[in-house]
């Protein structure tokens, strides 16, 4: 295969998190994104390196035997938010499920025996509870966009009004802010921000709302390149309290970010109607979230999830000392906390500790502890030794130092909860080096219509072969 040429290859299979193996009439083989097992697709190789093929998805020549006869969002296929929309749900799990045993199974040779399988998303649509919309334009120079970022382009936006993985209150804000500053843009000359000149002011539309209680917070994001904003965001705002929501709006803020990175980034934040928070609510606790600390973006999936941690972390019995690393908002130390003596929950954001201390008041918790910085370095100054390791790291996982010293503890059982198999695949192989096996495996798809899920493993010690 030479770069830039052009092929045609049926799709074998798709490994994660988005990488489907195309093997061409001739036998090559490539690795192209946003496909699906079973199609017929056309590509262009776009990079070669140490003899592997990456290509650009160009047509879809034959639909796969596993696709819907039309998918139901009308904007997948230009939108790069979703992959898996055009596949039936119980073929989505399928597929998922089966990309988790393809990289886990290397690492644990006794995988089929532990792996209690996927549990599905109790909605399999409008279950996100946060989204981060996008100002732009559809095409160079096109009138005023605000969505998500079209598929493989990293300026094209398409407006997405009608996303079926959030309910109506997210479209019905989403529209009616784009045809607000639409207006604006006309009378003011009001732009969004231009990732190449770095001149505009419209940047980000960042809506979260609550499954249970129904409170939403809206925030726009906007460079400081307008000076005289009052009235601006005052008819904002107007233009938002008019709507007729399902939900109620708890709060309206304003953030100005003049980064330069394509991302909501916060650098001063004012409330411009209501509060700055509001409230959800899982597994019968009260959580107040503010617009950036972490919680599970699919409130009723995080209580499928937690309740199988709780599970989990109670099959070690009860009355235990828990570390909960990687804490975020508190939301599982303070779910575990009725069956546990303590739990001492880490994290690196100040912002997010502030708020699982403030939740942990407000549920009653007296048996939580709440710490910031990174736990690395926390973990040295806390005195009281971990009888049971809780780990929910980022993405990328648990940085190698920090992960030597939890194996150090030589707890028992640890329950490590992760969004991205690829990294627990790696921890995990340095936690079996060390001593650890993986006694119980599942999954929950937290993320339908994505190439995305969550892994949860319950780790023990192997005292047959204990090298710690």
């Amino acid at each position: 295969m030479k770069k830039g040429q052009q092929y045609t290859g049926t799709v074998e299979q798709v490994s994660f998190p988005n990488k489907g193996i195309v093997k061409t009439e001739d036998g090559s083989i490539a690795i192209v994104k946003n496909v699906v097992p079973g199609q017929k697709i056309s590509f262009s190789v776009k990079k070669k390196r140490n003899g592997k093929a990456e290509g650009r998805l160009l047509e879809i020549l034959e639909k796969s035997p596993l696709e819907l006869e039309t998918a139901p969002c009308k904007h997948f296929g230009s939108c790069g938010g979703c992959t898996y929309l055009n596949l039936s749900y119980e073929t989505q799990l399928e597929l998922k499920a089966g990309q988790v045993r393809a990289l886990l199974q290397p690492v644990c040779p006794s995988f089929d025996d532990i792996f209690e399988g996927i549990k599905p998303s109790p909605n399999q649509f409008a279950y996100r509870n946060k989204m981060e919309f996008s100002f732009g334009d559809s095409v160079k120079d096109g009138p005023l966009a605000l969505g998500m970022h079209k598929r493989g382009s990293f300026h094209d936006i398409v407006t997405v009004a009608g996303c079926k993985i959030t309910d109506a209150d997210f479209s019905d804000i989403l529209s009616a802010t784009l045809s607000y500053f639409e207006t604006q843009a006309r009378h003011l000359g009001i732009t969004y921000f231009h990732k190449t000149t770095h001149l505009g002011y419209l940047r980000h539309l960042l809506i979260r709302k609550a499954a249970k209680t129904g409170e939403i917070l809206v925030d726009l994001i906007t460079t400081t390149q307008i000076t005289e904003e009052t009235q601006l965001l005052k008819g904002f705002c107007d233009c938002l309290l008019a709507l007729k929501l399902e939900g109620t709006i708890a709060g309206i803020l304003h953030t100005c970010n003049d980064s330069l990175a394509d991302a909501v980034i916060d650098q001063g934040t004012e409330t411009l109607y209501g509060q700055s928070y509001f409230y959800e609510e899982l597994l019968g606790l009260r959580f107040q979230i503010s617009p950036f600390s972490f919680f599970q973006t699919n409130s009723l999936g995080a209580e499928v999830l937690y309740e199988t941690a709780r599970e989990y972390v109670a099959s070690a019995g009860d009355g235990k000392l828990i570390y909960d690393l990687y804490s975020g908002t508190g939301t599982i130390a303070q779910i575990l906390s009725p069956a546990a003596r303590k739990v001492i929950g880490v994290e690196l954001v100040e912002e997010a500790v502030a708020a699982a201390r403030e939740n942990a008041m407000q549920n009653g918790l007296h048996n939580c502890e709440f710490l910031a910085g990174d736990v690395l370095k926390v973990l040295d100054t806390i005195e009281e030794l971990p009888d049971f390791i809780v780990l929910d790291p980022p993405r990328d996982g648990i940085h190698p130092k920090a992960l030597e010293r939890i194996i150090q503890y030589g707890v028992e059982k640890m329950v490590y909860i992760s969004c991205k198999p690829t990294s627990l695949a790696r921890d995990l192989e340095i936690l079996q080096a060390n001593g650890y096996v993986a006694e119980r495996i599942g999954c929950v798809d937290m993320f339908p219509g994505t190439v995305h899920t969550e892994c949860i493993v319950l780790i023990q010690r192997n005292l047959y072969n204990d090298n710690i």
